[in-house]
């Protein structure tokens, strides 16, 4: 008995002697619940619906873990809040809002002026009456949120889909350039320390929007408009040219203004940017596809490290960021894997590739 219980005392010190100290398995379990907003130098954030957070705890867990930023995917565009006239919906933009606070994350509003899915009664309206409703909705939007968002995409999707022309909204129609700088105007007046962005797609691969869009800031600066920030969309194809989008930053920085990726997804198939215009060239996921959109979340990462200065970074926000709520398959009628999650909410190699491109090497 006494040679077995010196054989169990001893197989216990060697046991102690292999278990990692104290501060080491505190370590470990720290690294293990940090997320991506952790090890980011600016902010990380996702664009979420409200009513999916709200009843599903997996989801939740994804956003605050990994983010410090949230954006608002529908409920807090103008179609969801001015469906019907003379009355404001903020229900379900006020619970985005709340969310946000009661759990330390910057909130990003998303979109005061976008042209899509408007009901009549706006689309109809003639210059005299599209100024006076755009002042009043500006108006009181922005000021319901006063102080609780500290950013709007203001005017989103003001070029066409191609090229560096204006797109023909009904908001254009009815007050040409115009109604561009009554929003930005009117929303500064309503909240003087909210950061207001021009928000548009596919500048980081068309040289001729790009060139548009930075000309019109420019331009609209210089006589004292108050745009404080461009955001980019990134929803991209694995086939960009990454040296277009490197070049792209590069001149936007040249702008001083502050920079924001703002829907970033990395999109496998292709489409032509239209509603049901996808082209499903690949039907099903391999181990080697998904290691090249690792390395190129990665890239995309790094690049906007390199390319924009610290002072100037808003952050990189992620348009859904799991492949079962993608709006991608359903806009495009496409099957696709573009986000960091799979259709099970689990990590893809996509999230450790993004996640290596934003440590410091």
């Amino acid at each position: 008995m006494a040679r077995l219980l010196l054989i169990v005392f001893l197989g216990w010190l060697v046991g102690c002697g292999d278990a990692p100290p104290a501060n080491e398995q505190t370590d470990a379990s720290r690294k293990a619940v940090t997320g991506l907003k952790d090890v980011a130098p600016f902010p990380i954030g996702g664009a979420v619906s409200i009513r999916k957070l709200a009843g599903d705890t997996a989801l939740r867990a994804i956003v605050t873990t990994e983010f410090s930023s949230l954006t608002s995917t529908n409920d807090m565009k103008m179609y969801s809040i001015a469906a019907r006239e003379g009355q404001l919906d903020f229900a379900r933009a006020d619970s985005t809002v709340a969310f946000a606070e009661a759990n330390g994350m910057r909130m990003f509003g998303h979109a005061l002026v976008w042209h899509y899915g408007l009901p009549e009664y706006i689309t109809s309206k003639d210059r005299a009456g599209m100024e006076a409703f755009l002042t009043e909705y500006i108006d009181t939007v922005v000021t319901h949120f006063r102080g609780r968002v500290d950013g709007w995409d203001v005017v989103n999707e003001v070029f066409d889909t191609r090229g560096g022309e204006l797109r023909a909204t009904p908001f254009y129609t009815a007050m040409g350039e115009d109604y561009i700088e009554l929003a930005f105007r009117t929303a500064h007046a309503a909240d003087p320390q909210a950061k207001l962005f021009i928000n548009d797609f596919g500048t980081e691969r068309d040289t001729s929007k790009l060139n548009a869009l930075v000309d019109l800031v420019v331009r609209m600066r210089q006589t004292g408009v108050p745009i404080h920030g461009i955001g980019f969309q990134w929803h991209q194809q694995m086939r960009d040219d990454t040296a277009v989008i490197r070049q792209t930053l590069r001149r936007a920085a040249a702008t001083g203004l502050l920079l924001h990726i703002s829907e970033l997804d990395l999109i496998f198939n292709t489409h032509n940017d239209a509603a049901g215009g996808g082209v499903e060239e690949i039907s099903r996921m391999t181990p080697e596809l998904l290691a090249a959109q690792a390395d190129r979340y990665e890239t995309l990462a790094r690049i906007y490290r390199q390319e924009v200065p610290a002072p100037q970074r808003y952050g990189i926000t992620f348009w859904d960021f799991t492949d079962r709520d993608t709006w991608i398959r359903g806009f495009f009628d496409m099957n696709d894997w573009p986000t960091l999650y799979d259709d099970d909410l689990q990590p893809k190699p996509a999230y450790d590739g993004f996640r290596r491109g934003l440590e410091e090497r």
